[in-house]
Formats: C-alpha cells, structure tokens, sequence
C-alpha cells in the first residue's frame, strides 16, 4: 500500500468542496468521477460536499466556509491550470497538480516537446495550428509519420475529437474535426501495439494496467461506455518492464511538473518499446476508471484511495 494514506487526520481535512460537472467537453464524466469521490470521502468520515462550478460562483466557496478542494473537474477549465489558479489566488488549498504542471499536462504537443528535449521515448509527431494550416498538406504529414496515424486536439482529455486515420483524405477530415476543440492539433505517428497505463499517488507509481479494445483504438466509448473493454490488472509485464514504465511514468509526470496524483498513459510496440502518449493531472474516478483499478491492486480501498487524493491538498504551493 502507498505509504502515509492511513495516516490522514480526518479532523484538521474540515470542511471539503468536491469539485465536478463543470462547462467542458467531459461534463458527464466529471459528474461522475465526482459522485464517486464524494461517497467515498463521506464514507472515511470527512464533511464533503458536491460543488459544481458550473452553476454557482467561485466565491461561495469561501462564503459558506469550506476548507480545501478536492478538484475532480476534466478537462478545460479544472485541469489546465485556470482553476487551480483562481484556488491559489483564494488561498484555498486543492488536490493535485499546480498551475504550472496542470496546463503543461493538459497540452498534449508541450507535454511531448518536453519529454523529447529529455530524451524519454515517445512518438514522431506534427504540430498543427489552425490559423496556419495549409489544405493539401496532409499528403506529406501522413508519408512522413509512417502512413497510419492518430489525430489529437491539444487539449482535451477522455480522447475527444481523436481520430485514427491511414490515408490523406481521411487525415484531412480528421484535422478540421479536430480544429472544431482546439486551434492547436497534435498529429502523432501510430504505434501498432498494447496499450498501458500508470497511475501516479503520494509520488508512487501503483501497478500498471493494460487495456485492449475491439474498437479502432481506445476512445471515449471503449473508455466509458463498452463493456467489451479488456483490463488486466496486474498488467502481465515482466518484473523488469513493470520497473521499467513506472520509471518512466513518474520522469514523465515530474518533467511537465506534475504532482500528487494522476496517470501516465503509454503504448507499447511489437518489439518491446514503451512509447509515452500523455498525461493526466484529474483522470477519471468512476466505477471503470483506472485509477481505483490500480489502487485496489495496490491494496487500497477506494475510500483510502479519496483520502490519499485528499492529502494531496496539504501542499503548500
């Protein structure tokens, strides 16, 4: 079990705000992550109310006297910095990632311009921006990224607005759907392979879990809606290769600045490389997110695994 969870002194958490729902893409995700969390922070015993930013104002927080924050927001406007900046700026303590870390996570090109620069393995990609993308290029883009690629809004989360496309006319499709969330689109070669996944708590790498899907690739239904999504948990990697990603997977998430919890995502070629896709500052919490996955392998329960979560407010930023 991660070190330091059951240590938690209930009483000096106060009175906790679980943030969720929110106005982005991942709404309905979020509500559910934090419907889960909020039952099991009231189950371990702390005064935990729902909060939804979406409909009251940031300053009730203060006014009706709450504590700390335990931000289970997705996507824009909970995991990329401007929340956790309007919390620092209140003075109210929050779980997770920093500014810094949670918007350099967030975006997906910046994430993987860092990890390059620091020699961790991830894949061939091509940054695109709207205002200067040339109609007719895709051709190029597609032949210098091995023929079969994924098409990824910067920044957006739960894979929405990807696409995996094997030829240009496709890729052009896929580009301007994708410009539809973001002005900043990431086209990324595609590793034929395994998907793998680490989850990050209390700076502790929790065992991996591997994902396989019948669906083209493992997208927002596969993750949240499919019941025939295969997850193994242990993994079935090898001592060595477990060692090996969980490395990885906390130099990855310590060089965009990450802290206290989240989850490392990967694919794993043919012959064996473990190849970096991105990282996640708020990842989901509901009944088949990876997270509780990996912590119930680890030995905690999931009300221990909010708890853990929660103490990752104590950090003075």
């Amino acid at each position: 079990m991660t070190q330091g969870l059951t240590t938690i002194d209930i009483k000096t958490m106060g009175k906790v705000a679980v943030l969720l729902g929110g106005a982005s893409a991942e709404r309905e995700v979020s509500l559910r992550s934090g419907d889960a969390v909020w039952e099991g922070l009231i189950a371990a015993g702390i005064d935990a109310h729902k909060f939804d930013p979406s409909v009251r104002t940031l300053s009730e927080l203060k006014n009706e006297g709450f504590d700390r924050v335990v931000i289970m927001l997705h996507g824009r406007g909970g995991e990329d910095g401007s929340m956790q900046g309007a919390l620092q700026l209140m003075g109210l303590p929050y779980t997770g990632s920093d500014v810094l870390g949670s918007a350099l996570a967030m975006d997906k090109i910046k994430s993987k311009q860092i990890w390059s620069t620091l020699g961790l393995p991830t894949a061939e990609y091509e940054e695109l921006d709207k205002s200067r993308f040339v109609p007719g290029s895709s051709t190029d883009i597609i032949d210098r990224l091995g023929g079969t690629v994924m098409v990824k809004p910067a920044r957006e989360g739960s894979s929405i607005g990807m696409a995996k496309v094997s030829s240009a006319e496709d890729l052009e499709k896929a580009i301007n759907q994708a410009f539809e969330y973001d002005d900043s689109v990431l086209v990324e070669r595609f590793i034929t392979g395994r998907e793998y996944t680490v989850s990050i708590l209390d700076d502790t790498a929790l065992p991996s879990i591997s994902m396989s899907t019948p669906r083209v690739f493992y997208d927002y239904e596969a993750k949240y809606e499919s019941t025939s999504t295969e997850y193994n948990c242990p993994s079935g990697l090898s001592a060595t290769d477990e060692s090996e990603i969980a490395a990885i997977a906390m130099k990855a998430f310590k060089a965009v600045g990450a802290s206290g919890w989240g989850r490392v995502d990967f694919m794993c070629d043919e012959q064996g490389q473990f190849y970096l896709l991105e990282a996640n500052t708020v990842p989901g919490m509901t009944n088949t997110s990876l997270v509780p996955m990996a912590a119930k392998e680890a030995g905690m329960s999931f009300e221990q695994l909010c708890l853990g979560i929660l103490k990752t407010s104590n950090v003075t930023r």
